[in-house]
């Protein structure tokens, strides 16, 4: 008599292909990488508007500190470059020259720096969820974007009422390209300085002293005349990224010239090329910043 096995306790085997299996936390495409970060776009725009609303809320004059911060600059800068050290010879208007490249360059500064901390600065929610991990800078160059649109204001208030008063014109327009621009580039060094930084953390003591070294090199309270009678530091000035957005940004509000196409050929080329190179390097060590920390 033959006992009858029931259904339930039988066993069945299921062949799976290895190529079928993906290890929990393994890097997927670039393409499939981006993919992931767009679906993670609502993230991206809460964590940049809450750390906006926060950043602040400890200071009594809270968000005022986005507007007080580069006008205090500007007028340190002023007094020590415009005054004591008498700079401001043979530029016109440079007060609105000064207020240009100090807004401006620190978009940049404020970008970078954040950024190159993004991991480092969220172990316990890399810990907690799963995602990728270029959202975190990505939401860092974001929320320097949101805070711009305050400063950009403001510089723009200031530069028509700070005697001598500019007129505005359709020039004025190209202030949106160029802070887009100059957007994507934060964003491509952030990722590039972001994935040295957590491999390599003391070099994020240096980038205090590099962005130093690059406001001196991006012509903020001087004018790239100074260097006419010395033709490599003249020609390798006008190779600098953030010179090019000053620049552009002083012919379009200050000058009424249509900015240079070598100006936004540079600026450009650089973007692209940070981009591109920031994006990959990024990617490709997504795998390690999965590991967990002490």
């Amino acid at each position: 008599m033959t006992e009858q096995v029931p259904a339930s306790n039988r066993t069945q085997r299921i062949h799976v292909s290895p190529h079928d299996l993906v290890s929990i936390g393994a890097r997927p495409g670039f393409f499939e990488y981006i993919r992931q970060i767009w679906q993670f776009r609502s993230f991206i725009h809460f964590d940049s508007r809450s750390r906006i609303a926060t950043g602040n809320s400890d200071d009594a004059l809270g968000r005022i500190w986005l507007v007080l911060n580069p006008i205090l600059n500007g007028a340190t800068y002023f007094f020590v470059f415009g005054i004591l050290l008498d700079t401001a010879k043979n530029i016109p208007n440079f007060l609105g020259y000064l207020i240009i490249g100090t807004f401006m360059f620190r978009f940049t500064t404020g970008a970078i720096t954040q950024g190159a901390r993004a991991l480092n600065n969220n172990q316990s929610m890399m810990r907690a969820f799963n995602f990728p991990r270029a959202t975190l800078p990505l939401a860092v160059n974001v929320r320097e974007l949101m805070s711009q649109v305050i400063v950009i204001t403001t510089m723009l208030v200031l530069i028509l009422a700070i005697p001598p008063l500019e007129e505005i014109s359709w020039l004025w327009l190209l202030i949106f390209p160029v802070v887009i621009v100059q957007f994507l580039f934060n964003l491509g060094l952030s990722l590039l300085l972001c994935r040295i930084v957590t491999r390599f953390p003391d070099v994020v003591n240096l980038i205090s002293f590099g962005t130093r070294i690059w406001l001196y090199l991006s012509c903020v309270f001087f004018s790239l005349d100074r260097f006419e009678n010395n033709p490599g530091i003249y020609q390798a000035m006008q190779l600098n990224p953030l010179f090019c957005v000053l620049d552009i940004t002083r012919d379009a509000l200050l000058y009424g010239n249509v900015p240079s196409f070598e100006r936004w050929a540079v600026l450009g080329t650089w973007t692209l090329v940070l981009l591109i190179v920031g994006s990959i390097a990024f990617w490709k060590a997504e795998e390690s910043y999965n590991q967990e920390r002490a």
